[in-house]
């Protein structure tokens, strides 16, 4: 049986954090002098949904959940940018309002960069615009992909990858150091798409089976095959 650091997330993952590494020392000197720092504080909102869209953000440190609020007002979250992501800009470049809303999941430390620095930079940067453009088609491609893969599977299945994917996510390079997913139940049942009380009996039988321990909102993946045997997904090996 593979382990999973022999499988490749690249189709689930945004690759938002390598915007910025084109730039010239001299175009990032600018940038760095017109951001704006800010600690947004656990459930704080960054920005909402259809609001102007004034600049982008980059994570700078912390948890930052995008999600879409449905007519009954439930959240639906599809995606979660970690630190180095950058969040926001899709609406610049369209010059329309944000698609989404975002907020910390976590206590977070947020940069904020205007709509008219951005532009400017994009406008003057040959190497940032290119990899604007890939990142973009990355991300539609990502998007195509999980939603693909969820629609075809159970609750079950769908909360098992999910929490491989945060594993894959929030691991620290220290690979002795056990990975602990700090989500609360609300935040991982609007990821997963199902009601509360159904996450926390899935949960519960994972932890019996000793597939996970639970510590209040704190998960750790016991057994990395048996959870990829209960998502029942074929990850691709890296490279592929």
């Amino acid at each position: 049986m593979k382990t999973l650091d022999q499988f490749s997330f690249s189709k689930f993952h945004f690759n938002s954090d390598s915007v910025f590494s084109g730039l010239s020392e001299k175009d990032l000197d600018y940038l760095n002098s017109h951001l704006k720092t800010r600690l947004y504080k656990k459930k704080q909102v960054i920005f909402y949904e259809d609001s102007p869209a004034t600049g982008i953000y980059y994570i700078k440190q912390g948890l930052v959940k995008k999600y879409k609020t449905g007519n009954d007002g439930k959240e639906q979250i599809f995606y979660i940018s970690k630190t180095a992501d950058i969040i926001g800009y899709h609406a610049i470049l369209s010059d329309e309002n944000y698609p989404d809303s975002a907020a910390a999941m976590e206590d977070s430390v947020i940069c904020f960069i205007p709509k008219s620095i951005f532009i400017e930079l994009v406008e003057k940067s040959p190497q940032l615009s290119n990899l604007l453009l890939k990142n973009i088609s990355h991300e539609f491609g990502v998007l195509i992909n999980t939603l693909t893969i969820i629609s075809q599977m159970s609750v079950r299945q769908r909360l098992a990858l999910h929490l491989l994917l945060l594993k894959e996510k929030l691991q620290s390079p220290d690979s002795t150091v056990k990975t602990q997913i700090n989500i609360s139940r609300d935040d991982l049942s609007a990821l997963v798409g199902t009601a509360k009380e159904n996450l926390v009996r899935l949960l519960h039988e994972f932890k019996t089976l000793d597939i996970i321990t639970v510590s209040g909102r704190s998960i750790v993946i016991n057994n990395v095959k048996e959870l990829i045997k209960e998502s029942n997904y074929q990850f691709p090996h890296r490279g592929i």
